[in-house]
């Protein structure tokens, strides 16, 4: 059977960007940005992502040379008697871990569109934002119900097709996206406390960098550039298999991490404005999102015309990101078992709302289950597996395979990254490749455990 292809270079850079740029982006990046110093980590975060992009780079090289996922690509480039192929796994592994517990809150996000634009926060005083966010956890069927909406998107885009389903869909949804992104910064940049907001953004200070301390600073920030660029389990090698060999890979690298970079700066531009303008505390945390905001947006203007932008915003974010990550999971499934795409979705699709119920109960029915201490999750364990053990380790694998002689090598990969017209990949990268970029890998993982047990 001839493997699908995306229909254009457009449907692949925005395809792979929609699976990039989600909660990573527009949750995660505002409320660490706060915590940790403002414009520094900016800073910081935006050189991380460069240090990064050959992750990104390997994945697709792998993938277009291979034309298959993670899962069998090993198999495909690997020398004669060696035994990469037994890691395939990872991709499967790891797109399952990323998506239990990414539907969920995906499904909250998709579940405050409906009550922004309803009016239930409306007149809500802030205790009440609070307590309906907890009364949301606290509700098995709430949480199953939006998580159940998260994996019914990613089943159905996907049982479309590649071309009629993802590719079609997620340019509507990053269009979308973009667009109302750009309303909401207009609007935002026009609120009383903008100026204030930008400067804490955009501005660097050294006081607040002295606060914070340099190190924790590079380590959030090396952090949220593996999870913002979504790298390290193959994610990415899927839509480098439906790639033909026109344009080089490192240009189109490039050019997904500056989409990925501008939309975690615009929504920023939404963020910081709207907190300085209301006296929310951006360091607020994860909550900022679910809590802080609605409150700011009851105080504004015809703030539930505002506040259900800005969910529909986040959920157009969450929603491409699960169908990128889904389409891994068909695609494993097609390569690896032989599935039909209709086989391969119905089974991922069952499969995923199973594997997404201790999330999604974690809040509530399995509350007492605590495995990092009083008020801990299933989220945050499946975040911790995901994140500090299988995310490091998969692009450790992938650099190595690139790079090592007893792997694809680098001459293969080379060749395979160059191929086409656009940015060539220097010669001076191997050398990083093959021992600075695991060396920051290691260091990712060991901070990652210091930080998580020293509390």
């Amino acid at each position: 059977m001839a493997r699908e292809s995306l229909g254009s270079r457009m449907g692949f850079i925005l395809v792979a960007a929609g699976c990039a740029i989600g909660l990573g982006n527009v949750w995660r990046f505002p409320y660490i940005t706060g915590a940790y110093g403002g414009a520094w980590f900016v800073i910081i975060f935006l050189l991380c992502m460069l240090a990064v992009i050959p992750i990104m780079v390997a994945e697709f090289a792998i993938g277009r040379a291979s034309q298959k996922n993670l899962g069998g690509a090993f198999r495909v480039l690997e020398p004669q008697g060696t035994h990469w192929h037994k890691f395939g796994w990872i991709s499967l592994v790891g797109c399952y871990l990323l998506l239990m517990f990414y539907t969920v809150i995906t499904g909250w996000l998709l579940l405050y569109c409906w009550h922004m634009a309803t009016g239930t926060f409306s007149g809500m005083s802030p205790s009440g934002v609070q307590d309906f966010f907890a009364a949301t956890l606290a509700s098995p069927k709430a949480m199953i119900l939006g998580m159940t909406l998260s994996v019914g998107f990613g089943f159905v885009v996907c049982w479309l097709g590649l071309q009629a389903g993802v590719e079609r869909i997620v340019k509507i949804l990053m269009a979308g996206l973009f667009l109302i992104l750009t309303a909401l910064v207009i609007k935002c940049l026009t609120l009383e406390g903008a100026g204030e907001g930008v400067s804490f953004f955009l501005m660097p200070n050294l006081d607040r960098m002295r606060e914070t301390g340099l190190l924790p600073i590079v380590s959030a920030a090396l952090t949220q550039a593996f999870f913002s660029l979504s790298v390290g389990i193959g994610s990415m090698t899927v839509f480098g298999s439906y790639l033909k060999r026109e344009r080089s890979l490192f240009g189109e690298a490039l050019i997904i991490a500056s989409l990925n970079f501008l939309v975690s700066i615009l929504a920023g531009l939404v963020i910081f404005p709207a907190c300085f303008t209301y006296n929310v505390a951006p360091a607020a945390g994860p909550g900022l999102v679910f809590v802080s905001l609605p409150n700011i947006f009851a105080s504004m203007t015809a703030g539930s015309f505002w506040g259900t932008l800005f969910f529909v915003f986040l959920s157009f974010a969450a929603v491409t990101t699960v169908i990128g990550v889904f389409e891994n999971l068909v695609s494993f499934c097609m390569d690896i078992f032989g599935f039909t795409r209709k086989k391969s979705a119905v089974v991922n699709g069952i499969c995923l709302w199973l594997l997404s119920l201790p999330c999604a109960l974690g809040f509530n029915v399995w509350s007492s289950f605590q495995p990092f201490g009083p008020g801990s999750s299933v989220l945050d364990l499946e975040d911790f597996v995901l994140s500090n053990n299988l995310l490091p380790f998969g692009a450790t694998l992938l650099v190595l395979f690139c790079s090592l002689r007893c792997g694809w090598g680098w001459h293969g990969f080379e060749e395979e990254t160059n191929a086409g017209s656009g940015i060539k990949m220097h010669k001076g990268l191997r050398l990083y490749l093959r021992w600075i970029l695991p060396a920051i890998i290691l260091f990712l993982f060991i901070v990652g455990y210091v930080d998580k047990f020293s509390k």
